[in-house]
C-alpha cells in the first residue's frame, strides 16, 4: 500500500497532537516545494538517513513506437534518480523501524 500526503499529514497530526493540522500541510508542501525547486535548478537533494535525490539529462533521440513501429522524435528531458541512504536499507531489509 502506497503512502499519499493525506495519510501522511493524518500521522503527523497523530504524533504531534500540540501541533495545528493546517501548520503540518504548510511545513510539509514548503519541503516539497524546496525539493522541487532545487532538482529544477539541477542540485542535488540529500536528506541524512533517507537518501539523495539527483537529475540527469537525457538526450533526445529517435525512439520507434512499438504499437505501429513508427520512428518518433523524442525530445531532451530530466529524469530523477533516486539512491537510497544504508541506513534507510538496514531498516527496510532488518525489519527495524
Amino acid at each position: 500500500m502506497a503512502i499519499v500526503k493525506s495519510k501522511l499529514l493524518k500521522q503527523l497530526s497523530n504524533n504531534y497532537p500540540n501541533f495545528l493540522k493546517k501548520d503540518l500541510e504548510k511545513f510539509a508542501e514548503i519541503i516539497l516545494k524546496e525539493i522541487k525547486r532545487t532538482l529544477r535548478r539541477g542540485e542535488r537533494v540529500e536528506l541524512r538517513g533517507f537518501g539523495v535525490f539527483s537529475t540527469s539529462k537525457q538526450n533526445s533521440r529517435i525512439s520507434r513506437n512499438p504499437k505501429t513501429g513508427e520512428k518518433v522524435h523524442t525530445p531532451e528531458k530530466k529524469t530523477i534518480h533516486f539512491k537510497m541512504a544504508k541506513d534507510l536499507f538496514k531498516k527496510i531489509n532488518n525489519n527495524e523501524e
